[in-house]
C-alpha cells in the first residue's frame, strides 16, 4: 500500500499534514535505512578495512626496514628514524607493530632479536605472545597440518604468500584480535596486531548516535516543515477562495503573482479564466438582454398590430358607414330635393377625404419608420418654412377664432431635411389649432441654443395629464377621443413627427405650462 493510500484510509485531508507526515515517514525510512546497513554491511566494511590497514602496516614496516641502510640482519640496529616512524605507524594505526629476527642454535633452539620495539621496551608478556605466535605461524605456514594444532579461535582471512591475516579470539580477556604476520625482504618478520572486538562497540554507538541525531532531525524537519508547508498551502488556500469567488460570479478578486513556479502558473492561469468568465458573462448577459429585448420588442409589436389593425378599423368604420348610408339614401332618392342630395354627396365627399388623408399619413409613417424616406439634409432657412406654415393655418385658425403669431426673427439657416421640417411644423401648428382654447393665442418661436435652433409652437388652453404624455407619440392614440373626432383627427400626426424627428437624429416633445402646451423641436445649426 503507497503513502497516498495510507493517507486516504486515516481521512487526512490537509496538504499540509500530509507534507509532514510524509516528510517523517521519509526520513524514518531513511535513518531505518542507514540503521540497518550499519548492522548488516558496517562489520564487513569495517573488517575488510581494517585487513587493508593491516597490510599497508606491513608494506610500510618493509619500506621503513629496507631503506634503513644502517641495518643489517646479522648485527641489526634500525636507526632513530626508522625507529620514529614505525613508532607514528603503530600510533597512527592504532595497532602494537613488532619487527624481530629469529636465529636457530645448534641445539634447535630458537632465539630472538627485538628491532622494535627495542628489547628493553617490551614486556615479558609480550615477548612471550610474539614468541608463541612467531612458532605456531612459522610452523603453520611451512607445514599446513600444523596449522590446526594449535589453532583455536584463529581463522586465516587472508594469506598473499609474504603475509597472512589473521582474527584471532584471546580467551584471556575474551576480545577479538586481528594479526598479520609476515616475512620483510630484510629476512626480519613483522607481527601487528589491532583490536577488533571495539567494531561491535563503535557500530553500537555509531547506531545509537544515528537514532538520536534521526529523532532530532525528525523533530526538527516536523518544525521545518510546518513552515514550509504554510508557503505552499497558503497559495492554494488563497486560489481556493478566488476559485470560490468566481463561483459566486465575483471577478474583482485577483491572485497577485510573484513568481514563476507552477504555483505562479496557476495563479495566472486563474486571473486569465476570471477575465475571461467575466467578459463571456458580460457577453452573456448582454446578449441575454439583447434578446430579451428583441422578445418585449416583438411582443409590443405584435400588440402595436394587433392594435393598429383595431384603430385603423374604427376609423375607416364611420367614414365607410357614412358613406355607405348617404350612398344609400341617394340611391333610393330617399329625398327628391336637390339641396338634400347636394348635402348627402357633401357628406360623402368629405368622409372620402377624410379616409384619404388618414391613408396618405399612414403612407408617410410607414415609409419614415421603415428607411423607405431618404433624409436629404440641406441649409435652409428655419424661420421663412415657419412663416410660410403659420400664413397657411392663419385661416382655419380665424375661423375658430384664434390668433397665431411670432415675433420678427432674422433669418435662421439650420441643416435638415426641408421637406420633412415643414410637415413637423404644420403638424405642430395645426395640432395647436385644433386644440387652442381660453384665450385663443398660438405663438411659434425661435431661439438658437449653442449649435441647435429650439423651435417651439405654444397654444392656450388644457394641459395634458402628465401620465398620458408619452402617449402622445403612440399612433391613433388621442387624450380626448370625443374632440379629435370632432375634428377629423386620426392620432397620426404627432406620430408623423416622432418619426421624422428619429429619422433626423434630433429631439422633440411637449412641455405643460400653467395655461397651456409647447411642443418643440431640435435642429442643427451646423453641417456635422
Amino acid at each position: 500500500m503507497d503513502i497516498q493510500n495510507i493517507l486516504k484510509k486515516f481521512r487526512i485531508k490537509s496538504i499540509r499534514t500530509k507534507l509532514i507526515l510524509i516528510m517523517i515517514a521519509l526520513l524514518s525510512m531513511t535513518i531505518m535505512l542507514i540503521w540497518s546497513m550499519n548492522e548488516v554491511f558496517l562489520p564487513e566494511y569495517y573488517q575488510y578495512t581494517k585487513i587493508s590497514m593491516l597490510e599497508n602496516c606491513y608494506l610500510e614496516a618493509n619500506q621503513i626496514v629496507n631503506t634503513d641502510k644502517d641495518y643489517n640482519y646479522m648485527a641489526g640496529g634500525l636507526s632513530d628514524d626508522s625507529t620514529l616512524e614505525l613508532e607514528i605507524l603503530s600510533a597512527n594505526n592504532a595497532s602494537n607493530v613488532y619487527v624481530f629476527r629469529m636465529f636457530y642454535s645448534l641445539l634447535g633452539d630458537i632465539g630472538y632479536a627485538y628491532d622494535y620495539p627495542a628489547s628493553d621496551k617490551i614486556t615479558e608478556y609480550q615477548k612471550k605472545r610474539v614468541r608463541n605466535k612467531t612458532i605456531d605461524y612459522i610452523l603453520g605456514m611451512e607445514n599446513h597440518e600444523s596449522l590446526y594444532k594449535d589453532t583455536e579461535g584463529r581463522e586465516l582471512l587472508k594469506d598473499n604468500g609474504n603475509c597472512s591475516v589473521y582474527k584471532v579470539f584471546d580467551k584471556r580477556i575474551g576480545s577479538y584480535y586481528l594479526e598479520i604476520f609476515g616475512k620483510l625482504d630484510s629476512g626480519s618478520f613483522v607481527y601487528v596486531n589491532t583490536n577488533y572486538q571495539s567494531m561491535t562497540e563503535n557500530i553500537n554507538i555509531f547506531n545509537s548516535f544515528i537514532f538520536y541525531v534521526g529523532l532530532g532531525v525528525i523533530l526538527f524537519g516536523a518544525i521545518i516543515m510546518v513552515f514550509v508547508s504554510n508557503s505552499f498551502t497558503r497559495p492554494v488556500l488563497k486560489l481556493t477562495e478566488i476559485a470560490k469567488r468566481m463561483s459566486e460570479l465575483d471577478f474583482e478578486i485577483r491572485y497577485p503573482v510573484t513568481s514563476h513556479d507552477e504555483i505562479g502558473v496557476l495563479g495566472s492561469s486563474i486571473n486569465t479564466l476570471s477575465d475571461k468568465l467575466e467578459k463571456t458573462i458580460s457577453e452573456l448577459k448582454s446578449a441575454n438582454n439583447e434578446l430579451q429585448r428583441d422578445i418585449e420588442e416583438k411582443t409590443q409589436i405584435d400588440e402595436m398590430r394587433k392594435e393598429f389593425l383595431s384603430n385603423v378599423s374604427h376609423e375607416l368604420k364611420t367614414p365607410i358607414a357614412l358613406i355607405q348610408g348617404y350612398a344609400e339614401g341617394l340611391y333610393d332618392n330617399i329625398n327628391d330635393d336637390s339641396a338634400s342630395r347636394e348635402f348627402y354627396c357633401e357628406v360623402i365627399m368629405d368622409e372620402a377625404d377624410k379616409m384619404n388623408k388618414m391613408v396618405k399619413k399612414l403612407l408617410t409613417l410607414n415609409q419614415i419608420e421603415f428607411g423607405k424616406n431618404q433624409v436629404s439634409f440641406e441649409r435652409f432657412n428655419i424661420t421663412e418654412v415657419v412663416k410660410q406654415v403659420i400664413n397657411s393655418a392663419s385661416i382655419l385658425a380665424a375661423q375658430k377664432g384664434a390668433v397665431i403669431s411670432m415675433p420678427s426673427y432674422a433669418p435662421v439657416y439650420v441643416w435638415a431635411d426641408e421637406y420633412m421640417v415643414e410637415e413637423v411644423v404644420t403638424n405642430y401648428i395645426s395640432n395647436a389649432v385644433n386644440h387652442v382654447a381660453g384665450r385663443m393665442e398660438i405663438t411659434a418661436s425661435i431661439e438658437k441654443r449653442e449649435d441647435v435652433v429650439h423651435v417651439s409652437v405654444f397654444n392656450t388652453g388644457n394641459c395634458i395629464p402628465d401620465e398620458e404624455l408619452d402617449k402622445i407619440w403612440i399612433k391613433f392614440y388621442k387624450v380626448d377621443k370625443a374632440r379629435t373626432r370632432e375634428y377629423g383627427g386620426s392620432g397620426i400626426g404627432l406620430s408623423i413627427v416622432k418619426a421624422i424627428m428619429n429619422s433626423m437624429n434630433k429631439q422633440c416633445g411637449v412641455i405643460n405650462h400653467e395655461d397651456g402646451v409647447e411642443f418643440w423641436f431640435e435642429l442643427d445649426i451646423k453641417n456635422e
